[in-house]
């Protein structure tokens, strides 16, 4: 194992740019100077480990159909490998807590959840639970509030995914048979469940105004999701959300940073170069300053990929880039004994091969979560 050596003749990314000063580390930790042998890495980089603020693409692992896995444990295993294979040594995994029903509703949640729990600690990838709920689930917040203590849930976002205009208006909601397929419901009922919530808008307000009373008490980090304007980044202002994941307009962005809220865009959207909802290219965001966190959302390899792909643009340098999958995420989610390589701080870093870019290891805390091809060698000789 590499826990105590000194890492020599690699290029390092750290907070003062990239230098090729040997990189040590001892118990977990990064320091002056290692007691274990020297490695030599060299033509390799090495970078903080990725941190990633939001993502679901574990969801494959824990439900590859329709459905979950008998060994959800399993699942989360899994998933824990593809996230050390793409150098994500910190993973928030984002879970829907939701009307929806389904692999969006509290059942399957609370199931992920102490599936999560069950593994993470024999895991090397640190998981971390985000609860995705539902503004209009009233009657279920009292049932969330018991999942996030019993859970030790730290990140709570809020979501409204109601078609309140059709819902309003008296006409059917597009796709409304597919989704009620996925929650097990027929569509008349899954139907007049929607109709039901929207029809309680009026106690949505002051019922939010107190969870995330409760919230604050807990010292759990709030968020809002897909702001469209800064009226709506005002509300969640008022209520103590500290982060705006993918606000879908620059107003609502310039919102966000205007009240200094940390601001969360996906990396997918930076790869792809377009939001895949129609929405603002998260390039312009970053590129206009308004970006800290770049997430995987719904792909794990994409944060990486991201931020080369913001030099490549000539938005920004790549420490400047890489900041937003390490130091920046780190920052919004109050960890800081991570997200840069700085005597004192967790060793967590990814190592890439300098000529093709891919990963080559990642290690977290001193130990190894990933390692594949020749480099290997350099380690165990």
């Amino acid at each position: 194992m590499p826990n105590d050596c000194r890492l020599a003749r690699a290029r390092v990314l750290r907070p003062e740019g990239w230098s090729d000063a040997p990189l040590a580390m001892a118990g977990g930790v990064l320091c002056d100077d290692g007691f274990g042998r020297e490695i030599d890495l060299s033509g390799y980089d090495i970078l903080p480990g990725i941190v990633d603020a939001h993502g679901d693409g574990f969801e494959r692992h824990m439900a590859p159909r329709r459905g979950a896995l008998r060994e959800a444990e399993r699942g989360v295993i899994a998933a824990a490998a593809e996230l050390a294979a793409n150098g994500i040594t910190t993973a928030v995994l984002a879970q829907f807590y939701s009307w929806e029903g389904g692999m969006r509703g509290p059942d399957f949640a609370e199931h992920v959840f102490e599936s999560v729990c069950s593994v993470k600690e024999s895991l090397p990838v640190d998981l971390r639970l985000q609860l995705r709920l539902e503004t209009h689930l009233l009657d279920d917040f009292a049932r969330a509030l018991a999942a996030i203590d019993r859970f030790g849930i730290g990140f709570v976002v809020f979501n409204d995914h109601l078609p309140h205009q059709r819902l309003s208006e008296g006409r059917k909601p597009a796709r409304l048979v597919g989704q009620a397929l996925k929650s097990g419901r027929n569509p008349e009922a899954h139907l007049a469940l929607m109709q039901g919530l929207h029809d309680r808008s009026a106690e949505v307000p002051a019922a939010l105004d107190a969870l995330c009373t409760e919230l604050h008490a807990r010292g759990v980090v709030i968020g809002s999701h897909d702001d469209r304007t800064a009226a709506d980044r005002a509300i969640w202002d008022r209520r103590g959300a500290q982060v705006s994941e993918f606000p879908e307009t620059r107003e609502a962005a310039e919102a966000a940073r205007a009240a200094g809220a940390h601001i969360v865009l996906g990396a997918p959207n930076i790869v792809r170069g377009a939001s895949h909802a129609g929405n603002i290219a998260a390039a312009e965001l970053a590129h206009a300053g308004l970006c800290d966190a770049l997430a995987s959302d719904y792909h794990y390899p994409s944060p990486l990929r991201a931020a080369f792909r913001l030099e490549e643009l000539g938005i920004a340098p790549l420490p400047q880039a890489w900041g937003m999958v390490s130091s920046g995420p780190a920052r919004l989610l109050g960890l800081n004994d991570r997200g840069a390589l700085r005597e004192g701080l967790r060793a967590d870093m990814v190592i890439l091969d300098r000529a093709s870019g891919r990963v080559a290891a990642t290690i977290v805390a001193g130990e190894i979560a990933y390692m594949s091809g020749v480099i290997a060698q350099r380690f165990f000789g």
